[in-house]
C-alpha cells in the first residue's frame, strides 16, 4: 500500500470509528431521556436495561454507517485540499478516482459490513428488543394487557396451503374479526377463498360468523356461485396460539426467510401486501449500498472546502446531502408502495439518482 494510500485509509478510519461511536451514544442517550419517566415508573431492572440498548446498537449501526462514511470522506478530503495537497497530487498525474480509490474501496467494505449485520444480526436483536420491551412493561399489568391483548393486521401461512389474512386477533376471548382465507393446490393455485366477518374458537373448532365461500378452477376463475353461513364450523386444525406461533414480521427476517415468504404469498391475489413486501425485500437489498453511492457525491463537496473550519463544514454538507438523500428515498419508497413504479425501482431510485449526481459533478472538477 502507497504511503499516500495509507495516510487516507488512517484519516478516514479514524473519522469513521469516532463518529459511529459519537452517534451511538447520541442515539442511547437521547432515547434513554426521551423514555426515562417510564422507566422510573416501571422501576425497568438495570441489567434489563443493558440488554435492551445492547440490542439497539445493530440498528444504529446500519442507519448511521452511512452518514458517518460521508463524514469521513469530506473530511479527510477537506483537509487535503485546504491544505493543497490534492492540487499537488493532480499536478503529479493522479485523477481524482485515483486520489479518492481508497476511501471508495473503504465504503465497499462498509457498505459489505452494513449488509452482514443488517441480515444477520438486526432481525435477531429486533426480536430480542420487543421482547426485553415486553419484560419490561409487565411490572405494569395494565400495560402487558394493553400491549398484548390485540394483534392487529396477521398473515399467516397455515397448514393444507392456507394463507389467512385476519384484521384483528383478541387474545382474551379467542376471536378473529376481518378473516381472509385462501386455499391453494399443489401448485399454488387458488382453489377457494373463505370470508367472514369473525371466528370464535370454542371446544377445539373454529366457529365462523357471517361465512362466504367461493370456489375457483383450474383456470383461476370464479366457479359456480358462492356459499353463505350464517355460522360454520372450520376444519382448521390450528389453534389460537399455533397462530401467534406462526406469525411472522418482515422486520424479524433475514432476506432468505423474507423472499420465501413472499413466495408463498405471491400466488394470493393480496397484490398490496405482496407489492409492500417486495418493496421492504428490495429496500433492505439495496440499503447497504447507500455507504458507497453517497461517497460518490461527498467526493466532489469536499473538493471545494477551502475554508479553515473543515470539520464543521463537513458536518453541515453531510447533514445536507444526507437529508436530501433520505427524502428521495422515502419518496421512491411510498411510490413503489403505492403500485406508481416497480418495487426495484422504488427501492433503487435514489440510489441511481445520487450514484449519477455524483459522478456528474466529478467528471466537472475532472
Amino acid at each position: 500500500m502507497r504511503i499516500l494510500d495509507r495516510y487516507i485509509l488512517n484519516s478516514m478510519l479514524r473519522v469513521f470509528v469516532g463518529c459511529i461511536l459519537i452517534f451511538l451514544m447520541l442515539y442511547v442517550i437521547i432515547d434513554l431521556f426521551s423514555h426515562l419517566d417510564e422507566i422510573l415508573k416501571q422501576r425497568v431492572n438495570l441489567n434489563l436495561l443493558f440488554a435492551y440498548y445492547l440490542n439497539f446498537l445493530p440498528f444504529i449501526f446500519v442507519q448511521i454507517a452511512p452518514l458517518a462514511c460521508l463524514l469521513g470522506c469530506l473530511y479527510t478530503l477537506g483537509i487535503l485540499n485546504r491544505n493543497n495537497e490534492v492540487v499537488a497530487m493532480r499536478t503529479a498525474g493522479l485523477s481524482i478516482f485515483q486520489i479518492a480509490k481508497t476511501i471508495i474501496i473503504f465504503a465497499c467494505l462498509i457498505s459489505i459490513l452494513v449488509f452482514l449485520v443488517n441480515d444477520k444480526f438486526v432481525p435477531q436483536s429486533e426480536m430480542s428488543k420487543q421482547e426485553i420491551k415486553s419484560q419490561m412493561k409487565r411490572s405494569s399489568e395494565e400495560s402487558k394487557e394493553k400491549s398484548q391483548a390485540i394483534i392487529t393486521n396477521l398473515s399467516i401461512y397455515g397448514l393444507r396451503n392456507r394463507l389467512f389474512f385476519i384484521n384483528k386477533f383478541i387474545l382474551p376471548e379467542n376471536r378473529m374479526e376481518g378473516i381472509t382465507i385462501l386455499e391453494q393446490d399443489n401448485l399454488a393455485n387458488l382453489r377457494k377463498k373463505i370470508v367472514a366477518s369473525y371466528g370464535i374458537y370454542e371446544d377445539g373448532l373454529w366457529h365462523f360468523h357471517e361465512c362466504v365461500t367461493y370456489f375457483f378452477d383450474e383456470e383461476n376463475r370464479l366457479k359456480g356461485e358462492p356459499a353463505y353461513f350464517s355460522v360454520q364450523l372450520m376444519d382448521i386444525t390450528e389453534s389460537p396460539q399455533d397462530f401467534l406461533k406462526q406469525r411472522q414480521s418482515p422486520e424479524f427476517m433475514s432476506l432468505t426467510q423474507l423472499s420465501d415468504y413472499i413466495l408463498k404469498l405471491s400466488m394470493s391475489r393480496a397484490e398490496t401486501v405482496v407489492r409492500n413486501l417486495r418493496v421492504d425485500f428490495y429496500q433492505r437489498l439495496f440499503m447497504p449500498l447507500t455507504s458507497l453511492v453517497i461517497i460518490f457525491v461527498g467526493i466532489p463537496f469536499a473538493l471545494i472546502i477551502r475554508r479553515r473550519a473543515t470539520g464543521l463544514s463537513s458536518l453541515g454538507i453531510a447533514i445536507m446531502v444526507g437529508f436530501l438523500y433520505y427524502v428521495v428515498n422515502a419518496v421512491s419508497i411510498a411510490f413503489g408502495k403505492t403500485g406508481l413504479i416497480s418495487p426495484i425501482l422504488a427501492a433503487s431510485l435514489s440510489h441511481i439518482i445520487f450514484l449519477a449526481f455524483g459522478l456528474y459533478l466529478i467528471q466537472e472538477f475532472s
